[in-house]
């Protein structure tokens, strides 16, 4: 049997999955977020030969949640600075990945707060880092299309837009009524008309890719219909 550590070989009745996070992580500070802190990929992570080697490939596990990226932290700096947006209202965080975008919706005062990861490994480094942050969180395997019947007030979701169904569900859902909050680092495929951007911040992928430049990620309200 592989060590918990060994990602290549990876399976979820095989390994024990926080063993597999807590080797592969370190608690790491978020300069845009200082109020969140989060287990991310760390430098001599078994794991890290993954990301720098196959993060992108067809086959294999993704350790995506093993890293703080551009449109979550925009997202989660926005909740926190604009409270009023979740403060006492059902928030579901699609897509969650590490968690950061739930953990500050929690952390700005919603009702309650629902994390959608279908990743098992996401799902544990999410409960890890709710722990870590002292609040209390759901995370469910559900994915977009099972939640226009669930009881939620906000949708809130990351650069999620990389699959053009993802975002089509989102605006099939603004157009039902129901508030949706996106961020996103500028992909194709979005329409500007259909978008109220709401801010927009400067800064990196925590730890960094291949690419240390300052990347834009912004934050929108899509619009209903008409």
């Amino acid at each position: 049997m592989p060590g918990p550590a060994n990602i290549q070989s990876y399976s979820a009745d095989r390994v024990d999955p926080q063993a597999v996070v807590e080797a592969n992580t370190t608690i790491s500070a978020l300069p845009l977020c200082p109020e969140i802190r989060l287990r991310l990929l760390k430098e001599d992570a078994p794991l890290r030969q993954t990301a720098t080697a196959g993060l992108f490939a067809d086959a294999g596990p993704r350790p995506y949640w093993a890293f703080c990226w551009a449109s979550g932290q925009a997202l989660a700096r926005y909740l926190l600075d604009h409270p009023h947006a979740v403060r006492g209202r059902r928030i579901l965080d699609f897509g969650s990945g590490s968690g950061i975008a739930a953990i500050a919706a929690a952390k700005a005062g919603a009702a309650s707060v629902t994390a959608l990861e279908v990743d098992p490994l996401a799902r544990t480094a999410i409960a890890l880092n709710a722990r870590l942050n002292r609040i209390a969180i759901t995370i469910s395997d559900s994915n977009l299309p099972d939640v226009a019947s669930q009881a939620w007030d906000v949708l809130v979701a990351g650069d999620v837009c990389y699959l053009a169904q993802n975002y089509q569900c989102l605006r099939r859902l603004a157009d039902e009524g129901r508030e949706v909050l996106l961020a996103d680092p500028g992909r194709p495929g979005l329409e500007p008309g259909r978008l109220e951007e709401l801010a927009r911040f400067a800064l990196r992928t925590i730890p960094e890719l291949e690419d240390p430049d300052l990347k834009e990620a912004a934050v929108y309200r899509f619009r209903g219909p008409g």
